[in-house]
């Protein structure tokens, strides 16, 4: 019986168990393989960088950077000189002004020098004087003369003799571009050095856009300015370091912090598998500091809210002599461009819309700061320890607790994760993963309540079809509160039995058509059966004309004594109004005998192999049926025993004395409700 129940009242506690462990495993194999990098579940990557953008808008500083400023190429200065590219004069101009006039310190050009400037249109003097005028004095002369101011590129490379500057340029990947174009500078490495063979490790950059050399022999100094983009388009991090062939370059920003810092010399190190851990930065000025980075040098920007993070001037001000005093001043500045038409704009996670010569900043200011952020090598290993402990945490715990402690298990472990998580960024500056831990958390607990709410419902269905037939719904409903507490199976308990007789049904039989006498009874039964329900009780059976009930299983009840014989008066009472329903239509009046007794029995599923019922057994329910044929011959509606009396304090009844029962040698006391 018990395997029929749970196969047709829903699922059984062993189904569920088999249930939560196949789709826990599930879920945790499934982030393992993502963790580890073995499959790439695209919702989770989103949602790792959504939580990482949360992350960095939280942690984000809220204060202007006062050692760096930017000197924007924007609209009003291609208003006021010119569309781009300038002539290189009137960047000579500039550079000499940051320096000479405004006191800066260092700068770095956020551009790309690649091709000569013919603007001033020497080119096609020294043609002339070479050709059809060489033969004139006059001309040769003058244009001797006015070469120098002529010369836009040498303008500018004598600037960029005189003062601190460091070029840009850009690497090419070999898919998108292979050409190679115009100088670089020396590179910061050579794989072919000792030590250093594991940086043929980096991506392999084939093409380039390098300056003119007459400007990148100038300045000598020179940093690429590629930003990396992740897949959803955002740049979140940018590489210190890029590979051609055997030369290893410097980023911009890692080539000013560099000059800044006055770092005297720049060392790689690598784990015993030959994987790039970071920099280490030697010099004088600031001692030595450590810029840890991923395999690939890539290291996370740390952005600043775009209301405050750098002073940004117009460069069109720069010219004109309008900056604010001391503007520049002992300051880095970082020249580029913000105008649409140029397209050097970035999208960040803090804003849509960001200038890329703001980027290198936001790397300068990091490397400066030594609080470069960076994913650490361990985190597919940490993601997988994560998981594992959390599944184990939960697929063990929340089967053995409660729906309160569950959920503050959860929570705990939700606010672990999110603390931990937060306390490295802070502390350490690396970026632990995120989504995967909060993924687990969130399944393993949706899950529990599923099967829980799954196994409920089972129980709730099993107790309505294993006592529906002898407790009313409502009881049932209560009972599948705590259905744990709720079987079958026999137990030893004391009850308070009930046996209510119609008298003289025989009489009554036999006068009346079998059809109607089954109207009769049924609807007899049922009145008796919700007053029974009502106060609590468990219907047995009916036997003929007889009812059996009890009280106090399978529904505990303390007061099933009083609820018992609350329930045999209200039976008595209520026939008035039934028997005027039966005169009305012809039928004969009745009267019951009510017998009722409090003591211990055996309760449960009992019967043969082929039928069974939820039923009891023992003395006390046979003294009970004694006291209901009692009734007749002392004329007596309710009859109770003297457990039941002593079981029920101040009870209105009437003592018979000692009576003895068919059956039974000795006499038991009686009393007449």
């Amino acid at each position: 019986m018990s395997r029929s129940n749970s196969a047709s009242g829903g699922l059984s506690r062993a189904r569920i168990g088999w249930l939560r462990w196949f789709s826990g495993l599930g879920a945790l194999l499934l982030l393992l393989a993502h963790a580890t990098q073995r499959v790439e579940l695209q919702p989770l990557s989103a949602l790792e960088r959504y939580l990482y953008d949360q992350r960095l808008a939280w942690a984000a500083p809220n204060e202007t950077d006062p050692r760096i400023v930017v000197v924007d190429i924007d609209d009003r200065a291609l208003l006021e000189h010119g569309r781009w590219p300038w002539r290189r004069g009137l960047l000579a101009e500039l550079v000499t002004r940051c320096f000479e006039q405004e006191g800066a310190v260092l700068l770095g050009l956020d551009l790309v020098l690649a091709e000569a400037d013919t603007s001033s249109g020497l080119a096609a003097l020294e043609r002339l004087a070479n050709g059809p005028l060489r033969d004139n004095p006059a001309f040769v002369s003058q244009l001797q003369t006015l070469r120098p101011t002529l010369d836009e590129d040498g303008l500018l490379a004598q600037a960029l003799t005189r003062h601190p500057v460091v070029l840009g340029f850009y690497l090419a990947d070999a898919a998108a571009n292979n050409t190679r174009s115009a100088a670089l500078p020396a590179p910061l490495f050579d794989t072919g050095a000792p030590g250093l063979s594991s940086l043929l490790a980096l991506p392999d950059w084939r093409g380039h856009g390098g300056n003119l050399a007459q400007l990148q022999a100038a300045a000598g100094q020179a940093g690429f300015l590629n930003a990396i983009a992740d897949s959803d388009g955002l740049t979140r991090s940018s590489l210190l370091l890029a590979r051609q062939d055997e030369a290893v370059f410097a980023s911009l920003p890692l080539r000013l912090a560099q000059i800044a810092l006055n770092i005297s010399a720049t060392l790689p190190r690598f784990a015993p598998d030959g994987r790039l851990l970071g920099l280490q930065l030697d010099g004088a000025k600031r001692g030595s500091r450590w810029i840890a980075s991923d395999g690939q040098s890539r290291v996370l920007l740390p952005f600043r809210r775009l209301s405050a993070d750098f002073k940004h001037y117009s460069a069109a001000d720069l010219l004109s002599d309008r900056l604010p005093a001391d503007a520049l001043r002992g300051r880095i500045v970082l020249l580029g461009s913000s105008a649409p038409g140029l397209l050097d704009q970035r999208a960040t996670p803090l804003a849509p819309l960001y200038p890329g010569v703001a980027v290198q900043a936001t790397v300068l200011a990091g490397l400066l700061d030594g609080n470069l952020a960076h994913e650490p090598a361990y985190a597919p290993a940490l993601q997988a320890l994560q998981l594992l402990l959390i599944a184990g945490a939960l697929l063990l715990a929340l089967p053995r607790l409660s729906l309160t402690a569950g959920s503050l298990l959860v929570l705990a472990l939700l606010l672990a994760t999110l603390g931990l998580n937060l306390f490295a960024w802070q502390t350490w500056r690396e970026a632990w993963p995120l989504a995967g831990p909060l993924s687990l958390l969130l399944a393993l607990f949706g899950l529990h309540l599923l099967l829980a709410h799954l196994g409920e419902r089972g129980a709730r269905r099993r107790l309505t079809r294993l006592f529906g037939h002898y407790v009313p719904a409502a009881l049932v409903a209560e009972m599948s509160q705590r259905p744990e507490q709720y079987s079958m199976a026999s137990r030893n308990a004391e009850l308070t039995v009930m046996f209510a007789d119609v008298r003289g049904f025989t009489g009554i039989s036999e006068g009346m058509p079998p059809q109607e006498l089954a109207e009769l009874m049924n609807e007899y039964f049922s009145v008796m059966a919700q007053i029974i329900g009502a106060h609590r009780g468990t219907v047995d059976k009916y036997i003929g004309d007889a009812v059996m009930a009890f009280w106090g299983a399978p529904l505990d009840d303390p007061d099933h004594a009083r609820h018992a014989v609350q329930a045999a008066t209200a039976m008595q009472g209520c026939l008035a109004a039934l028997n005027r329903r039966f005169n009305a239509r012809g039928w004969p009046a009745l009267r019951i005998s009510i017998g009722i007794n409090t003591g211990q029995v055996v309760v449960g599923d009992l019967g043969s192999y082929e039928r069974r019922a939820y039923t009891v057994l023992g003395d006390a329910v046979n003294l009970a049926a004694r006291l209901q044929a009692l009734c007749a011959e002392r004329e007596a509606d309710i009859l109770i025993g003297e457990r039941t009396y002593a079981a029920i304090p101040n009870l209105q009844a009437t003592p018979l004395g000692e009576q003895f029962l068919r059956g039974r040698a000795a006499p038991l006391q009686v009393f007449q409700v």
